[in-house]
């Protein structure tokens, strides 16, 4: 008598299991967010202000790095199978903030 593999993804475990995957997203897109946030809202004093416009620039190097760890998070097959695709939109918006306001600062 051979019996059918039981499917491990069962719809109804995927609920709990994606708000269990998503909080550690969450907390790395987090501080994410409000490095973009912060680099949106900074406008330098004066043209030759070049502190402010490095910082600006590590700034958006730190928010890239932090949007790149959580997409190769949500690479991983756990968050593959579990996740909804949208997830991957998240880092790519941050980073791609981040890129172009270090960049046009």
């Amino acid at each position: 008598m051979t019996y059918g593999r039981e499917n491990i993804d069962l719809p109804e475990d995927r609920g709990c299991l994606q708000w269990v995957l998503g909080v550690p997203l969450a907390l790395i897109y987090l501080p994410a967010a409000y490095i973009c946030f912060l680099l949106l809202s900074a406008e330098p004093i004066s043209p030759l202000d070049h502190r402010m416009r490095e910082d600006a620039r590590t700034m958006g190097g730190l928010a890239l790095c932090i949007s790149f760890a959580g997409l190769l998070l949500s690479l991983l097959p756990v968050y593959r199978r579990t996740m909804n695709r949208w997830w991957y939109a998240v880092p790519l918006a941050l980073g791609a903030i981040a890129y172009i306001r270090a960049a046009t600062l």
